[in-house]
């Protein structure tokens, strides 16, 4: 299974009564968290249940519904309409028999935020952005949360870099931060595996190349609807390479959030339903360690934000 059973019903429960929003703490609660899967020759859409074993394929009970989440976003159907189709349960899955692939695939766009954490910047010893400074990888970087990321012979200097992705739920123009949030759908986990070398060194200085490699964008296979996570601010994201903790930290520390990123860039472009913001990652990459670390084939990445969950990721040889 590649998310861990990961309960945040009292910390989500304190942070609801704090800020008057409905309480998540009923057992009767049944969370929506959207996953893509494959069972056989079939591909579907489904919600992960509570009891972390099971999936209520959607497709099973409307055939309507699109098997896929960007399809599914520009279709528009409610979390009420959702809700009903899960606790029917008309056609239940286990996990351990399905495929879960990543919970986005063909987005529009994949947009990264650099040096968008507090501890990244220390480490690198450089100021504070007072602007948003955003990137992009090609949407043919994602891979599932157990894929394996290739090692391309090309780069002497892979890097690992845990994120929170936002995913945007409708089309968004010219919003202001107050309303930033009626965009957003949901998030997930990230890597941005990077190839330092070709960042620092090659490429005439432009990251496109070092961020877009074949498989350097490793993607959850949950997407955690916006509801289930209030304060998309105080979640603990960490990241261990061989069994080795080497970023531990928090969403708090985030510079630019949330509201004010998808602000921000919907005046400058259009953002589509499915569309990927990763929203930078936490200090302890391998590239400003003392000595520096890289990856290398056969070491295993394990990713991991509270609330929303884990991957793990091994590194092989690229062919």
């Amino acid at each position: 299974m590649s998310f861990s059973r990961i309960s945040c019903r009292f910390l989500k429960t304190a942070i609801v009564i704090q800020n008057n929003i409905r309480s998540l703490s009923s057992t009767n609660h049944q969370a929506m968290r959207f996953v893509q899967y494959r069972d056989g020759c079939d591909r579907g859409l489904g919600i992960q249940l509570n009891d972390g074993e099971s999936l209520v394929s959607l497709n099973g009970a409307d055939p309507t519904i699109p098997v896929d989440m960007v399809s599914f976003l520009h279709s528009e159907y409610s979390i009420e309409r959702i809700e009903k189709i899960v606790k029917e349960k008309k056609k239940v899955l286990r996990l351990n028999q399905v495929e879960l692939l990543p919970c986005i695939t063909k987005p529009d766009k994949v947009i990264c935020v650099g040096l968008n954490y507090k501890g990244h910047c220390d480490e690198q010893n450089k100021p504070y952005p007072i602007e948003p400074f955003f990137f992009s990888k090609f949407p043919s970087t994602i891979i599932g949360p157990n894929d394996a990321v290739r090692h391309s012979s090309k780069s002497k200097a892979l890097d690992w870099e845990v994120e929170m992705a936002v995913v945007i739920g409708s089309t968004c123009k010219n919003v202001g931060i107050d309303d930033a949030y009626k965009y957003v759908f949901g998030y997930t986990i990230a890597q941005d595996i990077s190839a330092r070398d070709w960042q620092k060194t090659r490429n005439n200085g432009q990251w496109l190349i070092a961020k877009s490699m074949d498989t350097f964008c490793p993607l959850g296979s949950v997407l955690v609807h916006k509801n289930e996570i209030p304060d998309p601010h105080s979640l603990q994201i960490k990241c261990s390479i061989n069994g080795v903790l080497k970023q531990s930290g928090s969403t708090e520390e985030l510079i630019h959030r949330v509201d004010k990123l998808v602000s921000f860039l919907s005046n400058l472009i259009t953002l589509l339903p499915g569309d990927i913001i990763l929203t930078g990652t936490p200090s302890g990459v391998g590239v400003f360690r003392e000595p520096k670390e890289f990856l290398k084939v056969g070491d295993i990445i394990e990713s991991e934000i509270s609330c929303i969950g884990k991957m793990e990721n091994p590194v092989i040889a690229d062919k």
